[in-house]
């Protein structure tokens, strides 16, 4: 059976190794769906290839592109929506970037769809409403992040009472290794140069920050129904292994392979199925020699630590964690903050606003709007304190 697929967010990193993975399996997908956030010539240029039915321009201002053809054009957040619940759609692929992934995931899951998740941000902001999204339409979620996508594998035909620990792997990003006095002085160019993956611009600083790994760490406590307390994370340069599971008798298992996400993807389409794929590099564990483990440093990257720490206060914490942590990225990335003052405008609105609970997705909309006020004037003081310095 051939499976319909709508990707959001297909011109990203993730949205276009999909389709890498689709060109070569025609015989089982079939791309009915492509939605972007602004790069609207790029994703003109995916619909002229593909030609889905629909097409979707998330941000309103930009609009859509006069093109001619069968594919419909549509723009705005409520389009995005309409896509993911679209009754005839069989996979979603959210590769969406931050919050505003979490209403299309609802709505495919309140659908009854396969919810391939990339959107970290959507169990960060709202594992509670995302979980009664899927019990409600009897949907189920397939993670794309490698490492738990790696954990999927790991526990499958395991009883969740014989896991005993779960161990996310994080590369460290380009600043492994450096003190807080050395992390203090590097430039946005400097952070976007991961030494591993190929990611865009947002996921990038937050492997610097390992901003990305509590966030990851919140999303398996979700996912799996694993207390954090029993969720540990450690550096592992190679990227390699991509995370481990230890069961209760002692026995560990782990997934293996070298870095590229178009495994999880394909993962994710098919699961639990598995699919032959000739162009997915083959293993050497002689070329992987040599695989290394170091503890996170917690005083130089304080991210990791902040985000563990609003996981544990659960209610809206996470959502302020993440929301302040886009705009305290967007000032890093203009210039506007320093990298080490990225953990301090987060420290700042997660003590702003503290962990309300959540009832609804008003309460998350309400408390994302909260932290990105807070964490906007908070890089603005940073920014005005400097210039005022120098």
């Amino acid at each position: 059976m051939t499976l319909r697929v709508a990707i959001l967010g297909s011109t990203g990193s993730i949205g276009r190794s999909t389709l890498r993975v689709i060109d070569r399996h025609p015989e089982r997908f079939e791309v009915v769906a492509l939605a972007a956030n602004r790069r609207v010539d790029a994703l003109a240029a995916q619909v002229a290839r593909y030609g889905p039915e629909t097409a979707v321009v998330a941000d309103v201002e930009t609009g859509c592109p006069d093109c001619a053809g069968s594919t419909r054009w549509r723009s705005g957040a409520e389009a995005l929506c309409e896509v993911a619940a679209d009754p005839t759609v069989d996979v979603v692929v959210n590769a969406l970037v931050g919050a505003a992934g979490l209403p299309p995931t609802l709505a495919a899951l309140e659908a009854g769809h396969r919810l391939a998740l990339a959107n970290k941000e959507s169990l960060v902001a709202g594992g509670s409403l995302v979980l009664a999204a899927a019990r409600a339409g009897g949907a189920e979620i397939v993670p794309i992040d490698s490492e738990h996508s790696a954990i999927l594998q790991c526990l499958e035909g395991s009883d969740e009472k014989a896991v005993q620990r779960i161990v996310l792997t994080a590369s460290g990003g380009p600043f492994r290794g450096r003190s807080v006095d050395e992390v203090r002085s590097v430039r946005p160019e400097d952070a976007l140069q991961h030494p591993t993956w190929d990611m865009g611009a947002k996921i990038t600083i937050d492997s610097a920050t390992l901003a990305n790994k509590a966030l990851e760490v919140i999303e398996a406590h979700w996912l799996y129904g694993i207390g954090y307390e029993r969720i540990d994370a450690v550096v592992h340069p190679q990227s390699v292994i991509h995370s481990f599971v230890e069961f209760v008798d002692g026995s560990v298992l782990a997934q293996l392979g070298f870095p590229t996400m178009e495994l999880p993807i394909l993962y994710s389409l098919t699961y639990p199925e598995r699919v032959d794929d000739g162009e997915l590099r083959t293993f050497d564990p002689v070329q992987a020699a040599n695989l290394t483990f170091e503890s996170i440093d917690h005083e130089a990257f304080p991210m990791f630590g902040l985000g563990v720490e609003a996981g544990r206060r659960s209610g809206c914490a996470p959502a302020v964690y993440n929301a302040a942590n886009e705009v305290a990225v967007a000032a890093f990335l203009e210039g506007r903050v320093r990298f080490p003052e990225i953990a301090d405008v987060v420290g700042n609105a997660l003590d702003r606003i503290g962990a309300s609970t959540v009832r609804d997705l008003d309460d998350i909309i309400a408390a994302d709007r909260a932290a990105r006020t807070a964490a906007t004037e908070a890089s603005e003081r940073l920014g005005n304190a400097r210039m005022g310095t120098t």
